[in-house]
């Protein structure tokens, strides 16, 4: 029987499972947002939310329990530092998980997992990025300098014959001078 089994185990042996709980949750608290996949942002999700109900109590005895978790002195200055100071009034649901469809490679479902309420802050600081632009009069053919036009046409036996004769003349003045 399936009594109280609540546990994901994302074909990982229990070490690698509880590293990439402990990186994924680091990077949360740095970045606010971290793309994965459905499984793991809904495993993840659990885990960071409990770091963050000990980061809103603040005391020392929370910082080492969290401390033993993820691994990250950065992230969990930021958790305590920050997020808690953040999140003190707030009852829970620290965490959104948004879909984003399925991956191209292997269609595995993927999701956005992030902080609540920090939204303009997470697009503010991720970077946009240029992509090509169908439109006529964009910003990137306007700095593009011109190339030079070819001619259509061949130059004549004729035409090339004179240039050459025209060099000849100009060569020989100057060697006469």
């Amino acid at each position: 029987m399936r009594h109280l089994y609540d546990r994901a185990h994302l074909n990982r042996t229990a070490a690698h499972r509880h590293a990439l709980l402990s990186n994924m949750s680091a990077s949360l608290f740095l970045k606010k947002r971290v793309i994965t996949t459905l499984a793991k942002a809904k495993y993840a999700r659990r885990f960071a939310e409990r770091m963050i109900t000990f980061a809103r109590r603040g005391d020392l005895a929370a910082r080492r329990h969290v401390s033993r978790y993820v691994r990250n002195p950065e992230a969990v200055k930021k958790l305590f530092d920050e997020l808690g100071a953040h999140y003190k009034n707030r009852a829970g649901g620290y965490t959104r998980i948004i879909r984003l469809g399925s991956r191209t490679g292997d269609a595995a479902p993927m999701a956005l997992l992030e902080l609540v309420g920090f939204d303009d802050l997470a697009a503010a600081a991720t970077p946009k990025k240029e992509g090509k632009s169908r439109l006529k009069g964009s910003k990137k053919e306007e700095t593009r300098p011109e190339k030079p036009k070819r001619r259509a046409t061949r130059k004549t036996k004729a035409e090339t014959a004179a240039e050459d004769s025209a060099v000849k003349e100009k060569t020989a003045r100057d060697a006469g001078e």
